[in-house]
């Protein structure tokens, strides 16, 4: 391994790592108990936590697929991942696009990156390639599984390893057995396993999403600070996970952003 790799920077365990992998498992077997395997998915973006929580369910022979939403913007190492992750494991892997009707008028009327010019359009273009996909992907679905980890972010420090919240408007329960983990407990897991990952994190991106909107962290900025940089930090989901911040305030562009 490079001595950049995001393995040699970020791969010690805590102290609690077999127990927050006991934890991890146990979760994916209540979920199954719960649920069976027919209508349970795991939501992946191909980052770490995902990587990680893929291969818990195909060592463990969980039988539990996985979609990823490929939203026409995302870094060509995503997708290279998505390929070997597609020729690897073909029957357990769907991938949902946005309709792409909605993404021509959207760019026609916006233009490629309209998401530095407000919150407002930001938040469309993540309904269009994220959200909607979103719906469809989890159509039928009593339960989803995700990578969201407390150490994330502020926001989402509560996450619960069963989060049914939402199920009385008629989404799926949402399952997060990595909640509990540290980062270095997720790369340390990636080292010992040999996980396939994206490169990106070795290049100091902790969090992937689509390409204009993130960036690589420098020391001391949080998991989330490279997402939606130019936004204030209550701003920084696209709506998958947590409400999205009502403020409609303009953000710098990516040229004062970077003169700043």
């Amino acid at each position: 391994m490079s001595h950049s790799s995001a393995i040699t920077l970020y791969g010690r365990p805590s102290a609690d790592y077999a127990t927050h992998l006991d934890e991890a498992l146990a979760t994916l077997r209540a979920a199954i108990a719960e649920f069976g395997t027919d209508t349970i998915v795991q939501a992946s973006s191909l980052g770490a936590e995902d990587v990680v929580l893929s291969h818990l369910i195909e060592a463990n022979e969980l039988g539990i697929p996985l979609f990823v939403l490929d939203t026409g913007k995302l870094h060509p190492e995503t997708l290279q991942l998505l390929q070997a992750t597609r020729q690897r494991r073909p029957e357990a892997v769907t991938v949902y696009q946005p309709d792409p009707e909605a993404v021509r008028a959207f760019v026609t009327a916006e233009g490629e990156e309209p998401m530095y010019r407000s919150i407002a359009l930001r938040k469309a273009c993540c309904q269009i390639r994220k959200l909607e996909p979103l719906e469809r992907a989890l159509h039928g679905k009593s339960a989803w599984l995700t990578g969201l980890r407390r150490e994330q972010s502020g926001a989402r420090a509560e996450v619960a390893l069963r989060d049914a919240s939402e199920q009385a408007t008629g989404r799926p329960v949402k399952f997060n057995p990595l909640a509990s983990w540290t980062w270095g407990d997720i790369w340390y897991y990636i080292a010992t396993h040999q996980v396939p990952y994206n490169p990106l994190h070795d290049q100091f991106y902790p969090s992937i999403g689509c390409a204009p909107c993130t960036r690589a962290v420098t020391l001391g900025e949080d998991f989330r600070s490279g997402r939606w940089w130019w936004e204030q930090d209550n701003a920084r989901e696209c709506g998958l996970h947590v409400s999205a911040a009502t403020s409609e305030a303009s953000p710098p562009s990516r040229l004062q952003e970077q003169q700043a």
